[in-house]
């Protein structure tokens, strides 16, 4: 007898405590997390019943009998035994019930887990690692984290085409301001020539008196250039309307209302096709720079 008891004096020693149990209730599952005072190197076996699954952790130990009710599709309640050098937990389960037992990393906890046949994958039932925190378990299901990365990666696509789309949009406003610059270039390029050098440079410097859109592309600009104002459509095509020499609208109203009396030529230049346009860019670059160095010589 006293060499019984010295045998059974390390199996008691080395026995690890069960300090508590948790059950979590999941819609394709139920885990019953056990912590330990130490880890748990004992064996674990299993057998079935109708309804109902047993299992015993050998080399662990529970103070006294607990019993608990659970709402789950696949636990209905558990029981957790004390018995000699070992702990018997009854689980009563539904029909197509499958059970996983797994280990954390440092051996402190265990979890049971209890669900279908159908959605068990045999290579869960290898020992994996788990949070060392065993207070609770992972909230998350298993097919949010892949929904997660898809919206990340909708997000991360919609800004790409945003800053696509923003990018296109500087890159014609700038080249339009290039195609609407002509004018200032050629006037600076005929000022620069021998015919011209002999003029004040006051006198050949380009100017916006007034400026007004008509619709997204065409524009009416008055233009100073020495003593004479030039009113030019701007756009699709550019086009010489009038000059103006001595008497000029010095206010928006007076400009305003230039436009107005010219409202239907305005309309018959945008509506005419491009090569029925009597006053072409080249054509109007040239009575331009005549008109002005005419009078010079």
């Amino acid at each position: 007898m006293r060499y019984l008891l010295l045998l059974l004096l390390p199996l008691s020693i080395y026995a690890s405590k069960i300090l508590s149990y948790n059950i979590y209730e999941r819609s394709d599952r139920a885990d019953v997390m056990i912590t330990f005072d130490t880890p748990y190197s004992g064996t674990i076996k299993q057998s079935n019943g109708k309804n109902k699954i047993i299992i015993k952790l050998e080399g662990a130990s529970i103070e006294s009998t607990k019993l608990k009710k659970v709402n789950s599709a696949y636990l209905h309640s558990l029981t957790i035994t004390p018995l000699k050098d070992k702990t018997q937990i009854t689980a009563y389960t539904s029909q197509n019930v499958r059970f996983i037992a797994s280990k954390t990393s440092d051996a402190y906890g265990l979890r049971l887990r209890f669900t279908h046949k159908a959605l068990a994958n045999p290579a869960t039932t290898k020992k994996s690692s788990f949070n060392t925190n065993l207070s609770a378990l992972p909230t998350k299901k298993d097919g949010e984290m892949s929904k997660s990365y898809y919206i990340v990666v909708a997000i991360l696509i919609i800004g790409i085409l945003t800053l696509l789309f923003i990018k296109k949009r500087v890159t014609n406003v700038e080249n339009k301001e290039k195609d609407d610059s002509w004018l200032f270039n050629t006037t600076q390029e005929k000022v620069d020539t021998k015919e011209t050098k002999a003029a004040p440079k006051s006198t050949n410097m380009v100017s916006i008196r007034f400026q007004k859109a008509i619709d997204s592309t065409n524009s009416v600009v008055m233009l100073d250039f020495g003593e004479e104002s030039y009113l030019v459509l701007m756009g699709n095509s550019n086009i010489l309307l009038e000059k103006f020499r001595g008497i000029k609208p010095n206010t928006q109203q007076e400009f305003d209302s230039i436009l107005q009396k010219r409202n239907q030529q305005l309309e018959d230049f945008l509506e005419s096709p491009k090569e029925q346009i009597k006053e072409p860019l080249q054509a109007y670059k040239e009575r331009a720079a005549s008109l002005v160095y005419g009078e010079n010589e």
